[in-house]
């Protein structure tokens, strides 16, 4: 009958073809022409009992490869919504290949947190040989990037980066919040030793404080301002040797701390 070739495209589209959005046109022009062909068939006059049968075998069989196309159709109609997860739809420079035996280096990770113009100096320092290549420095991005800050990478629409300056104005702009709210002097000034923490755990805490300080303090603001931290027994015995390494601190008031817990010197804070 007129519907063999209709059918036969059927079952092949339905059953061996992977269906993409752009099968979709194809697939329901075919499908209303095999509407079309199982109207005709169902419109037959039928001249015999055997005729009767053979119409109602036809039109059960043409039905059930209706319903497999409607199927298929409607599935991928439903997915026109879904975004595409081809190599092109997600990578980044999808076009840009590495040079031939580059072996991209080990570089700092970055979670979200600290400074990131300070961090994207780093991925410059490590971009030797191509560097200067700014479609390979956008494929690599994503490579020193963990935690909150993967996050947010991944839930960006990679395409609306057209040059490695917007998508480094987005990072910025997005983690620009931790400089901005760094420690300053006044933080630092008052920020205090743990009943739990030993003086050296107190004062390499601290250090790493002040290191978020913008603009960075250098090493006799540091020690200052760390001395003036202390408390009456600590800041009386440290304020000698504020001049000196932060190291030479350090075991000073090791030895100011030990001489409280023999009783040596006297702990105001018990008074």
């Amino acid at each position: 009958m007129g519907d063999a070739n209709t059918r036969k495209e059927i079952e092949e589209t339905s059953q061996n073809t992977p269906i993409t959005k752009g099968t979709v046109a194809h697939l329901e022009q075919t499908l209303l022409k095999f509407r079309e062909e199982l109207d005709q068939v169902r419109n037959l006059p039928i001249s015999c009992a055997s005729d009767s049968d053979d119409k109602d075998s036809l039109n059960r069989n043409l039905a059930t490869e209706l319903k497999k196309l409607a199927s298929r159709v409607q599935g991928v109609e439903g997915s026109k919504g879904v975004e595409g997860l081809n190599y092109e739809d997600l990578c980044v420079q999808p076009d840009v290949e590495l040079p031939e035996g580059y072996k991209p280096p080990k570089f700092e990770m970055f979670d979200g947190t600290g400074d990131p113009r300070l961090h994207l100096k780093m991925y410059y320092d490590k971009l030797v040989g191509v560097g200067r290549d700014e479609k390979i420095r956008m494929k690599l991005f994503m490579r020193i990037l963990k935690g909150d800050a993967l996050s947010w990478y991944i839930s960006q629409d990679s395409k609306k980066w057209t040059s490695w300056v917007s998508m480094a104005s987005d990072f910025m702009d997005r983690f620009r919040f931790n400089t901005e709210n760094a420690p300053d002097v006044f933080y630092i000034q008052n920020l205090k030793k743990k009943p739990t923490e030993t003086f050296r755990e107190y004062a390499t805490r601290w250090r790493s404080e002040v290191a978020k300080v913008r603009p960075a303090l250098e090493e006799e603001q540091m020690n200052r301002f760390f001395v003036r931290a202390q408390d009456p027994q600590y800041y009386e015995r440290l304020m000698l040797i504020e001049g000196q390494k932060f190291s030479d601190i350090i075991k000073l008031g090791e030895r100011i701390e030990e001489g409280i817990k023999n009783g040596m010197v006297t702990n105001l804070e018990s008074l």
